[in-house]
């Protein structure tokens, strides 16, 4: 359990906050996911070379953070509580209007280790009513990881009720939200977070 849980705070305190794309997803599957290189090099469409690269470049940028800073846990002010509250809202109801306008233009939408990138208000509607369809229904559980907030995201099961689907961790920049960071290992981080691992419908 400790392994765990200092592989958690290594995969959202750092890789969340401070690395590109590409760098983050093999931090994640690398150091949390305990994947081979050759497999990642497989599932990212590189070279085991470049993998490797892309985590010492990851470790370096890590090894440059104030490891003080990575744990501390800064309070939300009345203005992102609320932001928060809005965010739930328009998530549970699948209003895209009331959803996006929440986010900044240039807002990032990311699913690591799959290769997700969205960045813009009609990208990410445009996922959420195609692709992501299936999460209309959706329950949101408030927590916290690592200062960050986050939200444990169940959606409709098929045999009824509401099943876990990932961890969704915010940034957030003034008064809207500039990126989400979708977690899909529920069977790891769920047990770890303390999070049922069903809810009725």
């Amino acid at each position: 359990m400790a392994l765990a849980r200092e592989s958690i705070r290594l995969a959202f305190v750092s890789a969340l906050q401070r690395l590109p794309p590409r760098q983050r997803a093999v931090l994640i599957l690398r150091e949390v996911l305990r994947w081979k290189a050759d497999e990642v090099a497989e599932l990212l469409d590189t070279t085991v070379a470049s993998v490797n690269s892309a985590l010492q470049r990851a470790r370096t940028t890590l090894a440059r953070t104030d490891a003080g800073a990575a744990d501390r846990s800064d309070a939300l002010d009345e203005e992102q509580r609320a932001l928060l509250e809005r965010y739930v809202s328009a998530f549970e109801r699948y209003d895209m209007d009331a959803f996006t306008s929440l986010l900044h233009e240039d807002a990032t939408w990311s699913m690591p280790p799959y290769d997700l990138w969205l960045q813009t208000h009609d990208d990410i509607r445009r996922w959420c009513l195609g692709p992501g369809i299936s999460c209309r229904g959706s329950r949101l559980i408030p927590t916290v990881a690592n200062g960050s907030p986050a939200f444990a995201q169940y959606k409709p099961a098929p045999g009824g009720g509401l099943e876990p689907w990932s961890l969704q961790v915010l940034e957030i920049e003034g008064d809207r939200i500039s990126g989400i960071t979708f977690f899909l290992d529920t069977a790891r981080f769920f047990p770890a977070f303390g999070l049922p691992s069903r809810l009725p419908g």
